[in-house]
């Protein structure tokens, strides 16, 4: 069994970490992760603080083992989401969108792990001066938001940078994954659009088939003119918006134009006027299984992978 820093210090049994995706990341398919041994993560997205509370105790009513949650800091909500959080003793916390410094210290004190996710080197070196117990290094090959370095580059230089566990995040949808980001120094992996593509998720069944559909160059970035540039599948909205950001228009209207896509594309099914995030790994995945099987495909996959890696060496 591969057991690692990371499995250690968030009481987990394979060091699979499910992404917080927004709208899809809920009870059903967090709690079916956790079941089988990886760490499940509630999505809160934008939602209010009562949203957050529900999916919180449904997924104490579904698993007993650990499991996290994703805060995107720049949500409207945030303060009152920590607070909830809090409340509901949630025992891992993982952020995006802005630096988690102004509440580190108050997770920490009730008790939680903080795992901020993290594009450069720096934003690394930030967050583990903040107190962050580990981070989630997220290359450019990521659905949604990303940043500018990809996977393989970014995740190498986190390790060095810092004293913290790392989970490297990017391109991971399978065993291969697991044991290059384990090469680099990772501590374990967080998996996104894999787990969208489990019978667990409640992601419309239209994107779930876009996702088997699509091949090595099935997804594009927009949002460069915004300063918050995001991977998803093609389709007509991507062209549209690409059309609008060559076309000049403020920053304010990009995002009016996008408001509300996302639940139109990953919950209404709308695939193409809604946005559906995806990472470039989705050319690789073609079926659709339970977060267990996922879970243990991957593992046995990378250790049989890790295990044949002897016979490279010659004495």
């Amino acid at each position: 069994m591969l057991r690692t820093a990371i499995c250690e210090l968030l009481g987990i049994e394979h060091p699979i970490i499910q992404g917080g995706m927004a709208h899809i990341a809920t009870f059903e398919l967090v709690s079916a992760v956790s079941n089988a041994g990886g760490l499940g993560i509630i999505g809160c997205g934008y939602y209010e603080p009562e949203w957050v509370r529900n999916q919180i105790r449904l997924t104490k009513q579904k698993t007993q083992k650990p499991f996290g949650i994703n805060v995107p800091l720049t949500s409207p909500h945030v303060k009152e989401v920590i607070e909830v959080i809090l409340q509901e003793g949630v025992p891992i916390i993982t952020t995006g969108t802005a630096s988690p410094k102004p509440y580190i210290h108050r997770l920490k004190l009730a008790g939680m792990k903080v795992i901020p996710v993290i594009a450069t080197v720096s934003a690394a070196r930030h967050v583990e001066e903040a107190g962050a117990d580990a981070v989630v290094a997220e290359g450019m090959e990521s659905g949604g938001h990303i940043g500018e370095t990809t996977t393989m580059a970014l995740v190498p230089q986190v390790v060095d940078a810092v004293k913290i566990p790392v989970i490297a995040a990017g391109g991971i949808a399978d065993g291969h994954g697991l044991a290059a980001a384990l090469s680099l120094g990772a501590a374990g992996v967080q998996m996104g659009t894999r787990f969208v593509c489990s019978t667990e998720c409640i992601a419309h069944s239209n994107f779930k088939f876009k996702i088997l559909e699509a091949d090595d160059h099935a997804t594009t970035v927009t949002g460069q003119t915004t300063g918050l540039p995001i991977r998803s599948l093609k389709n007509s909205l991507t062209e549209q918006y690409a059309a609008l950001e060559q076309a000049g228009i403020s920053k304010e209207e990009l995002n009016n134009f996008g408001l509300g896509r996302m639940h139109l594309g990953l919950i209404d099914g709308d695939i193409e006027e809604g946005s559906l995030l995806a990472g470039q790994i989705a050319g690789m995945i073609k079926d659709i299984k339970p977060a267990k099987a996922i879970i243990e495909e991957t593992v046995a996959q990378a250790e049989k992978i890790i295990a044949n890696m002897n016979r490279f060496i010659r004495r």
